[in-house]
């Protein structure tokens, strides 16, 4: 369940959809993102916080509202909340945690928690905003395009890059927000790769890794998808021979190349 671990970075992953948590020791705090799925693995990911904590803080990013990354909310009540105040705000709360009950009901899913939508206590309203924790820098900028409510967030001095859904090596871009927002946050990730040493790329769905190539290139296909999604009927071609799950993925695929056409006709 460990996928990746290395100096103050353990990140845990899931059996459904390589949906990754990230768990981030500093001298202050614990820092985690999104605790995810099943109870097993949440259970797990909570007895190695309690085993490592010690009088420390623990701080959970919300990366972004999809019910997969706040389905273990329930079982950290004592953390500290960072997310958007588009996540704050969010008008579908009740309908994201009908799909969870939805989840939990069609697998007999039995959890030792009641789930929540979180509540937020340290919000995140526009990008450059900071959060400083003894020596550690949480530095946040908005994500939308996923979603309306996406984060990104670099921990300095480390060097880790949260990208949440977003730069994954087994998804291209899932666009459920917006195809003109995805593009500029693509622009934002852009940014933070050119201006911060980053050691560490975490996304929400898939591999962690240290290979700064590696994090090039999860960008440039991503750019080369959003290009191609509006200019080339081929692009699903590429999206065959480069994901080894695309079948179970076709369906958006097929919604994001309406979306965006939608988009640009306005």
């Amino acid at each position: 369940m460990i996928q990746f671990r290395k100096e103050n970075l353990t990140v845990f992953q899931s059996s459904l959809y390589m949906t990754t948590s990230a768990l981030i020791q500093t001298d202050e705090a614990i820092i985690m993102t999104d605790p995810t799925w099943l109870p097993v693995e949440i259970e797990t990911i909570k007895y190695y916080v309690e085993k490592i904590k010690g009088d420390r803080e623990l701080y959970i990013i919300y990366t972004h509202s999809d019910f997969d990354h706040i389905i273990g909310a329930g079982a950290f009540l004592e953390a500290k909340v960072i997310a958007t105040e588009e996540f704050e705000n969010n008008l579908y709360k009740k309908e994201t945690l009908q799909t969870i009950q939805q989840f939990d009901q069609k697998y007999y899913v039995q959890r030792n928690y009641e789930p929540i939508y979180p509540a937020v206590d340290i919000v995140v309203t526009e990008d450059g905003q900071t959060l400083e924790l003894g020596d550690v820098s949480l530095l946040f900028n908005k994500a939308p395009g996923h979603t309306a409510d996406g984060l990104f967030t670099v921990v300095e001095p480390y060097g880790i890059f949260l990208s949440g859904d977003y730069l994954s090596d087994v998804e291209f871009p899932f666009i459920f927000d917006s195809y003109k927002k995805y593009v500029k946050t693509m622009e934002k990730a852009r940014h933070i790769l050119t201006n911060y040493h980053i050691n560490y790329h975490v996304p929400g769905h898939g591999l962690t890794t240290d290979d700064q190539h590696e994090i090039e290139r999860r960008l440039e296909f991503s750019h080369f998808y959003l290009e191609q999604l509006v200019t080339d009927n081929e692009i699903e071609k590429e999206l065959q021979k480069k994901y080894s799950f695309y079948e179970g993925m076709k369906a958006i695929h097929v919604d994001n190349l309406k979306l965006a056409k939608q988009e640009l006709k306005r």
